[in-house]
């Protein structure tokens, strides 16, 4: 795991591997008001482990990496003014309207090994469940938003 302390870089190899696990071909990109905060409710809401962590010296994430299962996504807050998209649909009328259909569109989707298990994990940690545990044509899964209203799909493999 890599950390930034405020004057220089450290590599903390992450809990059960090396720095050396290869990148997968699509990695999605989030920007968060408070990444490092971020980074923990993803830990705790969805069961995302820690790959790197890196803290600016205005305690703003300057880029994290989180892996679900054998995927990863990277974090950062890009600035601090950027607004997450739950607070641009309290404060634009065209977001908030987009936030009614309800079915993900610009969210990710992961396939997890137990959805109910999942479900009920993200549900304890404060979630926006979107909809409950169902099946589907693929089969069992949810919708959820994060503490800042990103969107998920979270599948059974």
């Amino acid at each position: 795991m890599l950390r930034r302390s405020a004057r220089r870089l450290r590599r903390i190899p992450p809990r059960g591997g090396c720095m050396s696990n290869p990148y997968p071909a699509v990695i999605p990109m989030l920007a968060y008001e408070n990444g490092p905060a971020a980074m923990d409710w993803l830990a705790r809401a969805f069961g995302f482990r820690e790959r790197a962590r890196m803290v600016g010296d205005d305690g703003r994430l300057s880029h994290g990496e989180m892996e679900a299962g054998s995927g990863l996504i990277m974090l950062a807050t890009p600035s601090p003014h950027y607004h997450g998209p739950k607070r641009h649909r309290d404060e634009c009328e065209a977001a908030s309207r987009w936030s009614e259909v309800p079915y993900i569109v610009d969210g990710v989707l992961v396939y997890v090994e137990d959805v109910a298990e999942h479900f009920e994990r993200a549900q304890n940690a404060g979630a926006t469940i979107l909809s409950p545990l169902e099946e589907g044509g693929e089969g069992k899964r949810y919708r959820a938003e994060d503490l800042e209203g990103h969107r998920w799909m979270f599948m059974q493999k």
